[in-house]
């Protein structure tokens, strides 16, 4: 069994058809089917059966399942090591953290990388979904809660202080009756964040008015006069529109957390990357936080 045969398997069992699997792989969708049909007269048996809710694996596929990941994981391995032990700083950097984060905190950072290594070529991958490392989705990742996977290098990298924000006019408006003024919330699966809790328990008679996952949405709509958001002060200060509002306590702020697989510890460009990430960022939130 080829690895090129065993990508494809493995990209049809995730997406549940061949259209999907050629998607995900960039080839066409005959080329998917002809590789399959080539493995199950290998196997001289079916692997997969269509169902109502697309194709699943039948007994057989199932047992070549656990092969195939296993094929899987001895190459992504290689992919890894043979990616850290590059020793130029040339090449795409894949950089995972959320939209804010890139925009305004990162930037910099990866402005002064280039400046330095031409060659280097950063890719940010702006999401508030958790990449998996392990399988190369992104080389490095800045996420607001520390890493549980296995085998990755982490450190807390800094704090990011948070702010109460809203328009003027809207900061006019909650001084004369706050129970009139709407929140901006983060969306079902994020409400466990705590500033959201910190934001519904100060004004406990406001009613949510918008919600999403995308904090620059939230200053969006803020700025909008929707209502006021939580938002990091690093985002919130840089909107036009938006005005800090005092607050007798401010909003928790978050720790910002940097991680990478074992196997990237000896790329060049990741290095550098963290080198520069670190004078310039590291504990940067002291200074923001002055006057809190």
């Amino acid at each position: 069994m080829e690895w090129s045969d065993v990508r494809i398997f493995l990209a049809v069992v995730r997406g549940r058809s061949f259209g999907e699997a050629a998607r995900t792989l960039s080839v066409s969708h005959p080329t998917v089917g002809r590789r399959i049909k080539a493995l199950e007269g290998a196997a001289e048996q079916a692997l997969f059966r269509r169902t109502r809710d697309g194709l699943v694996l039948t007994d057989a596929g199932d047992a070549v399942l656990t092969l195939a990941e296993a094929m899987e994981n001895a190459a992504l391995a290689m992919e890894r090591r043979l990616a850290g032990n590059h020793e130029r700083l040339e090449g795409i950097l894949r950089i995972s953290s959320a939209e804010w984060f890139a925009g305004h905190v990162l930037a910099p950072v990866l402005a002064e990388l280039t400046r330095r290594h031409p060659a280097v070529v950063p890719e940010v991958i702006a999401s508030y979904r958790l990449l998996d490392l392990s399988r190369r989705d992104a080389d490095v990742a800045f996420r607001i809660v520390p890493f549980t996977e296995p085998d990755i290098v982490q450190r807390r990298l800094m704090r990011i202080p948070y702010g109460l924000y809203g328009s003027a006019d809207t900061a006019r408006a909650m001084q004369n009756d706050p129970a009139a003024v709407g929140l901006i919330l983060m969306n079902t699966a994020q409400s466990h964040f705590p500033d959201v809790a910190w934001l519904v328990d100060r004004f406990p008679q406001s009613r949510r008015v918008f919600t999403s996952t995308s904090r620059a949405v939230q200053a969006q709509m803020c700025q909008r006069g929707m209502g006021i958001a939580v938002l990091p002060r690093p985002l919130g200060d840089a909107v036009s529109g938006l005005q800090r509002i005092d607050m007798p306590d401010q909003p928790p702020g978050r720790e910002i957390w940097v991680g990478y697989h074992q196997d990237l510890r000896h790329m060049d460009r990741l290095r550098a990357l963290l080198e520069i990430a670190d004078t310039m960022l590291a504990d940067s939130s002291l200074s923001m936080s002055t006057g809190n």
